[in-house]
């Protein structure tokens, strides 16, 4: 992939629409804590500095990868709960992600790796 490019461009006829990385991380956000058996995104230390210093999406369990062609391909690591099956829990994830990212933001997803990173007793 080439330079990692910050916005979407959706050229209209009467001009463009740009669509942020950070409204893409917010649709996944919120898009994977609505799938049963997700337990969260797995954070790394130091997220609230990651951001301040304009890494937007490291730490916070997630990295958004938009190519010259607007294509999204997108990484999350998640936790899952405990008694939940692993392969059933992330293919959910991966679906739920995809219908998300084309019924909000209509952008072409090219892949979507889910990284099940634990497992959470509740």
């Amino acid at each position: 992939m080439a330079e990692n490019k910050q916005y979407i461009t959706n050229v209209q006829d009467k001009g463009k629409v740009l669509i942020s990385e950070d409204v893409i991380c917010a649709i996944v956000e919120h898009t994977v804590m609505e799938v049963e058996g997700v337990a969260g995104l797995c954070t790394k230390p130091g997220a609230d500095i990651a951001e301040m210093i304009g890494k937007k999406s490291w730490g916070k369990g997630m990295k958004i990868y938009i190519s010259e062609e607007n294509a999204v391909t997108v990484d999350c690591n998640i936790s899952i709960s405990y008694g939940q099956s692993i392969v059933a829990v992330a293919n959910a994830v991966q679906e739920a992600i995809g219908a998300a990212l084309a019924a909000t933001a209509a952008v072409e997803v090219a892949a979507i790796n889910v990284n099940v990173c634990g497992i959470v007793r509740q």
